[in-house]
C-alpha cells in the first residue's frame, strides 16, 4: 500500500485511506453536515480533479454511449425504449455516484456493465425485450443478496491482487495502443493532443494540469481541422415507461447468471480492486449492495445491471486526478456531468457525431496513462508475478468464450498459473488475507465468583 502523509492518515477517516479498528470494514459511512462540512468540501476541490472528472465525463459520452446506442439498435428497441433505458441507467449512476463520493469521500464510479451490454448485444433475436428486462431484475436480486452475504467482500479478499492489477493492466493495454494508432494516422488531431498532453507532464505544475491543456489545445486542432460542425447537434427529452416483464427460465440462465459474473467479477473486482491498489478502504460488502439496488432500479426502467466502473476508476482515482484525499471531486464532476446525458442524450449522440473518433480516443487513453505503469508496478514489483503475467497476457487478448469476454477469463488463468507455479506463494497470500478478515468482536464472558455462603472451604494439607 502506497506511503500516507499526514494529512492523509488525518482525512483517513473520513475518505477510507488508512485503516483502524473502526473503519476494518472499510469506509466509514458519514454524510457532510453543516457549515464546517461544506467548507471542508469545497477545499478539497482540485482542478486537476475537475479536469479528470471531465475526461472521465468525454470517456462516458464518447466510448460507452454510442456502444450502448448500437446495442440497443441490434436488440431491435423502439425510440421509447431505447430513451427509458440510456435515461435510467445514467441517471441512477449519476445519482449513486454522487451520493457514495460525499459519503466514503471515495472516487466510487457506479455506472453499467459495459462487458454485460457488449453480452446483451449477442442475443439480439433470442429473446424479447421483457425477457430481458425480467432476467436483469432477477440479477440485481442476486447481486444484492451476494453482497448481504458477504461473498462480494469475500471475492476481493480471495482473488490476489497482483493478479487482480494484472488483469486491469492487460484490460486497458488496447486504450494505449489505439492512441499510438490514432497519433500516427492523425497527427493534427491526436498527436497535438498527446503532444499537449507531454507538454503538461513536462512542465509540472499542478496549475497547469497535462489532461487540461490536451483537452485545451486537442480542442483548439479538432476546430482548426474543420472535423466540427455545431449544427448537427440536436436536442430531446427522453420519455420514462416502465417497462413490460417476462421471466423465462432459459432467459434468467443466459442472461441473469452471467450478468452477475461480469458486474462482480469484472466490473466490481477491476474497479474496486484499482481503488484498492490506491489505498482506498472501499467498503465492498455495502458497495456491492447498493450496486445491487441500482441494477433492480435499472431493471424497472428497462435498464441492465450497475457496477463499479474499471476504466473511469483508473481515471477518476488514478493519480492524474490529484492528491488521493481530493480525487473523490472527479467523480462528482463526471457524474454531474452524466446527467447531461441522462436528460439529454440524443444531444451527446449528436456530439458522438460531430468530434473525430481518433481525438475521443487519445483522451481516453490519456486519462488512464499513468493507471498503466501503476498497474505494472503492483503486478509484477511483488510475488506471484507468473499468475500476474498470465492475467496480463490473456486480458489483453480480445476473445470471448460463452459471450463472457477474457478479461473474466483472465481472473482464472492467473489463479490457476500461480497455483501450479507458484503454488506456495499463493496459499501464503489467501492465509493472509483469511486472517486478515476482520472478526465480529466476542464479548469476554464474566467470570463468575461463588459468594463466601457458597464457596467451599479450602482443604488444608499437612
Amino acid at each position: 500500500m502506497p506511503t500516507i502523509t499526514t494529512r492523509e492518515t488525518a482525512f483517513g477517516a473520513r475518505s477510507g485511506l488508512t485503516a483502524s479498528a473502526g473503519t476494518a470494514n472499510g469506509a466509514a459511512f458519514s454524510f457532510i453536515s453543516g457549515p464546517d462540512g461544506l467548507m471542508e468540501l469545497v477545499k478539497d476541490m482540485r482542478m486537476s480533479a475537475v479536469w479528470a472528472g471531465l475526461t472521465a465525463f468525454i470517456w462516458y459520452a464518447f466510448g460507452a454511449l454510442p456502444l450502448q446506442i448500437e446495442i440497443a439498435a441490434q436488440l431491435g428497441l423502439s425510440p421509447a425504449q431505447a430513451s427509458n433505458w440510456v435515461f435510467i441507467i445514467w441517471f441512477a449512476g449519476s445519482s449513486v455516484s454522487i451520493l457514495l463520493s460525499l459519503i466514503c469521500r471515495i472516487p466510487l464510479p457506479v455506472t453499467w456493465t459495459l462487458p454485460g451490454l457488449v453480452y446483451l448485444g449477442t442475443l439480439g433475436g433470442q429473446y424479447s425485450f421483457a425477457e430481458i428486462v425480467g432476467a436483469n431484475l432477477v440479477a440485481g436480486i442476486a447481486i444484492v443478496a451476494l453482497g448481504v452475504l458477504g461473498i462480494g467482500k469475500r471475492i476481493m479478499a480471495w482473488l490476489p491482487l497482483p493478479i487482480i492489477m494484472g488483469m486491469f493492466g492487460g484490460s486497458i493495454l488496447v486504450f494505449v495502443t489505439r492512441m499510438v494508432n490514432a497519433a500516427v494516422e492523425d497527427a493534427a488531431v491526436a498527436g497535438v493532443t498527446v503532444a499537449s498532453y507531454l507538454l503538461g507532464r513536462f512542465i509540472g505544475s499542478p496549475r497547469v494540469p497535462p489532461m487540461g491543456l490536451a483537452i485545451g489545445i486537442g480542442g483548439i486542432a479538432v476546430y482548426c481541422s474543420g472535423a466540427t460542425s455545431p449544427e448537427a447537434v440536436t436536442w430531446a427529452l427522453p420519455v420514462l415507461v416502465t417497462p413490460e416483464m417476462t421471466f423465462s427460465f432459459s432467459a434468467i440462465l443466459a442472461i441473469a447468471v452471467p450478468m452477475v459474473v461480469l458486474a462482480m467479477g469484472l466490473g466490481n473486482v477491476q474497479g474496486i480492486g484499482f481503488l484498492q491498489a490506491q489505498g482506498y478502504r472501499v467498503p465492498v460488502t455495502k458497495v456491492t449492495v447498493i450496486v445491487g439496488l441500482t441494477s433492480i432500479v435499472n431493471a424497472f426502467f428497462g435498464g441492465h445491471a450497475a457496477t463499479v466502473a474499471r476504466a473511469a476508476s483508473a481515471i477518476i482515482g488514478g493519480p492524474e486526478a490529484g492528491p488521493r484525499e481530493c480525487r473523490y471531486w472527479a467523480n462528482i464532476v463526471a457524474a454531474a456531468l452524466c446527467f447531461f446525458i441522462a436528460f439529454a442524450a440524443s444531444c451527446v449522440i449528436s456530439l458522438v457525431e460531430v468530434l473525430p473518433r481518433s481525438f475521443v480516443v487519445t483522451l481516453a487513453a490519456l486519462a488512464i496513462l499513468s493507471s498503466f505503469p501503476d498497474a505494472l508496478q503492483k503486478a509484477f514489483g511483488s510475488t506471484l508475478r507468473f499468475g500476474s503475467l498470465a492475467a496480463f497476457a490473456v486480458a489483453a487478448t480480445p476473445f470471448a468464450i460463452f459471450g463472457i469476454a477474457s478479461t473474466f477469463w483472465a481472473l482464472l488463468a492467473g489463479v490457476a498459473a500461480s497455483f501450479l507455479t507458484e503454488r506456495h506463494d499463493l496459499i501464503a497470500y489467501w492465509r493472509d488475507a483469511r486472517s486478515s478478515e476482520p472478526r465480529r468482536p466476542v464479548a469476554p464472558t464474566p467470570s463468575r465468583r461463588p459468594s463466601a455462603a457458597t464457596e467451599r472451604p479450602e482443604r488444608r494439607l499437612g
